[in-house]
Formats: structure tokens, sequence, C-alpha cells
């Protein structure tokens, strides 16, 4: 999107990011956005009556945090309000930067507010990496209005940013880019002449542009650094223009790499939609959850471990074939290994989701695992244990056991349980898959317990 913004102020931003770079940046670099009037994208933020599009064209500003995927516009934002607001700004990296540094600047803040009436926004790029000391060493600048703190993050805050840090901010969530964005942010890169790429005459066709924007993946910046790449490969013709082929176009763009971190959140959004996926009986959206985590470099052992417990949690006895087969899909990677594992992966993933489904097992377990905190843990019945010795037999162990195949269908009604347990029922099978079979089992085991006596 593009709305308006007063004129911002000159050589704020000489040397740091949001500033004009030099004609020696990378395009990403020198097409960053100075105005409202030229950012492109977050429209849910910067829209008509937004709150942070507000708080930028009105100048009262106060401490943020901008988080989102790579090539959003988090830095170029901070830079605008920056201008916008007529704040000195300054900015460092949190990879680079310890708490000395965030001394310095805060006495340089000092110092400009008493002296000029003016002031800081101090940017940090990257905060999810200050540890907890660092963070701290924020707090009270934050509360006193020293600075104007704003943090740029692709980390989720909650797990990153220290609760008394995170209540003194506003976080505001960036989302990735619109192919359409890319492509607007690709053709002002093109048509201009002072930061992009129009002296050079450049000849792209939609369909070139559509495919960078596509592989681009809601980031800018990859989109911007593909262009420049290709036209860099592009020799002029004899009229001095360049005109991008989809043969430059192959060479440039390889394989997309996904976004992905295995510490981070993305890495457990995937495997739960992937868990999800399997639950709902969706074996497509199973296999693409797959492929995206296996594409982006998950560890594939990581994966099938979860469809092993998946096929005890969510599958169980509806289908013992379950776990045997994410068993089997485990040891078939650890022979061969990637890519070719991946196969078996797959295999696994389709046979679990389309399997029937029961959460039995997992809620009987968690219901005894309820009974062993609740309930004291009462010697083991005399009648249940077993008696290898003269004393033992003496002291009645094992007296009274009722030996299930003296009896017709090797079945016998006996209590299992200590005595403050007696008649406890975890297990209740579905009617999904074999569970039908084993809960006709039971019923017809188990007359006096009242669960499956009122089954018959």
């Amino acid at each position: 999107m593009r709305i308006s913004s007063e004129k911002p102020t000159e050589d704020l931003f000489d040397a740091r990011p949001g500033g004009v770079a030099e004609g020696s940046a990378p395009l990403a670099d020198r097409m960053r956005s100075q105005t409202l009037h030229d950012f492109v994208g977050q429209e849910h933020l910067l829209g008509k009556e937004r709150v942070l599009r507000n708080t930028i064209e009105m100048g009262h500003i106060y401490s943020m945090i901008f988080w989102g995927p790579p090539g959003t516009g988090k830095t170029t934002l901070a830079g605008i309000v920056a201008r916008a607001s007529g704040c000195h700004f300054i900015g460092f990296s949190a990879v680079l930067s310890g708490v000395k540094e965030i001394r310095e600047v805060v006495d340089e803040a000092r110092g400009r507010r008493k002296y000029h009436d003016q002031r800081t926004v101090l940017f940090v790029d990257e905060i999810h990496r200050f540890n907890k000391a660092q963070q701290d060493a924020f707090l009270p600048h934050v509360e006193k209005g020293t600075v104007i703190l704003i943090g740029a993050t692709t980390e989720n805050p909650s797990f990153e940013v220290i609760p008394p840090l995170l209540s003194r901010v506003k976080v505001f969530v960036l989302k990735p880019l619109e192919k359409e964005d890319i492509l607007h942010i690709l053709r002002q890169a093109l048509s201009n002449r002072e930061r992009g790429l129009a002296e050079l005459n450049v000849d792209a066709p939609d369909e070139i542009l559509d495919s960078i924007a596509v592989f681009a993946n809601g980031d800018a910046r990859v989109g911007l650094n593909t262009l420049e790449l290709a036209v860099g490969l592009t020799p002029p013709d004899r009229e001095s223009r360049r005109s991008l082929t989809p043969k430059i176009l192959k060479e440039v763009l390889g394989k997309k790499s996904l976004i992905y971190d295995k510490d981070g959140e993305e890495h457990y959004n995937l495997i739960s939609a992937f868990h999800k996926s399997l639950r709902g009986g969706d074996p497509d959206a199973a296999l693409y959850w797959l492929g995206r985590m296996l594409e982006a470099g998950e560890d594939p052992l990581y994966i099938v471990r979860r469809m092993v417990r998946f096929a005890s949690e969510d599958v169980g006895n509806a289908d013992p074939q379950a776990l045997q087969t994410a068993i089997a899909a485990t040891e078939a990677f650890r022979l061969i290994g990637s890519p070719e594992g991946h196969l078996a992966l797959a295999q696994a993933a389709i046979y679990l989701a389309t399997a029937p489904k029961s959460n039995a097992v997992y809620m009987a377990y968690r219901e005894m695992t309820g009974d062993l905190q609740d309930k004291e843990a009462l010697p083991v019945p005399s009648h249940l244990r077993n008696a290898p010795t003269a004393l033992m037999k003496k002291l009645g162990y094992g007296k009274g056991y009722k030996y299930p195949h003296d009896y017709p269908g090797q079945f016998v009604e006996e209590d299992y349980f200590p005595e403050n347990l007696t008649g406890r029922v975890y297990y209740n099978p579905r009617d999904s898959g074999f569970e039908r079979e084993i809960k006709k089992r039971l019923a017809r085991w188990w007359k006096n317990k009242k669960i499956w006596r009122d089954m018959e």
C-alpha cells in the first residue's frame, strides 16, 4: 500500500538502517522506502485509520516491537517512524552489541534530550538475540522515556522477549508480503533512476517478474536481490538494453530456500500443522507439511518420532498396524537415509492420515497417571504376588490366584487392582476400526464392571 506522510527530516539516517543507501549498496538497501507514501504492504497495520499509521502520522510514537518474517519491512518501518516524528535515530544489531553499548546510547539520548530537545529512537535489530541481562538493561530507560525502543525480530516475542520489557512495548505483527506487493516493488526498482535499475534499460517480461515474485515467497529482499542478480548476469545488446530471459532466470533461481528455523516458532508451527493434518484424516495436507519440513532441512528422525507418537496417541488400537508402520518407516529411513528414505516417511504419513482414529489409549494413560498422583499407592494384593520361596508361600503370596487357562475361554473375572481402585476403568475403546472388536471382547468378559455391563 502507498499512503502519504510528511517530508522526511534531512540527514537523519546517514549510514544507519532505514536511511538512503549509497550507490554501491545492494538494490534491496537502495530501494528502502523513506516515507509511508513509498511503503508497500502491511495494509492491516498501515491502512486507513489503523493504529500504526495514525501513530506515525501524528508523531506520537512509543516503544514497539515489529515481529515478522525476513524482508517484510521491519527495519524500514523503524526508520520511517523516526523520520516522521523528527527523532534522532540510533540503530545497532543485537548480534554485535551489549550492555556497554546500551549505556553509551542512553547517555547520548539523555544529552540530546537535554541540550537539543530531541528524542532518540533506539532501533535494535534481532532483539531476540539479546539475553535476559541485556534486555533488563533497557527497562528503566524505556520506562522513563529516555529512549524510544523499536525492536525487530523474526521470533515470537512471547518466547524471546522478557515479560517486563514486553509489557512496556506494543507488538506489531508484520505478515509476508503478497505476490502483488512484491511485483510492485520489483517494478519500482526497474523504473527508479536515482536508486534503482532504470539506467540499465532492463526489459523484464511480466512472466519473469511473476516468477521472481513467487520465488521471493513474501520476502521483498529476496525479490530485489534476485532481480539485481538476474540483471547483472544479462549482457546488454547493441542498443544497450538488457532483456531478461527464462534461461537466465533459471540459473539465478536455483532451488527455492524455505524459511525455517529448527529452534524457532516455525519449527513448532509446521510440526503442529503436520500432526493436525494426520489427525484430521487429510493425507494430502499431511504430505505437504511433511515435504515443507524435509525440504527446509528438518531432521527426518524428529518427524518420524512424532509419527510414532501419533500412531499411539491418535490411532491407537483402532489400527494396531499404524504403530508398526511408523516403526518400520523409522528403520527404513535409518537404513537408506536421505533423500531416498523420505518416501518411507511419506508412505507412513499417508497410512496414518487414512487410518481409523482413536485416542482411547492416550486418554486411558492420562487418567491412570492422574490416579497415580491422587490415590494412595497400596501394596500389590497378595493373590497377585509370585511365591518363589517357601517363606513367601507361608505368608500367603499368590494364594487365591485364579489361573485363566484353567477356565473356559481362557478367562476368569478377577480383581487385579489394589483395593482403593477396584472396578476402575481407564481404557474405553471407541467404535472405530479394530477397537470395535476390542470393545465387544471386553463387554463379553467383564460383566461385573459397570461400564461393560451397561453395554450388554
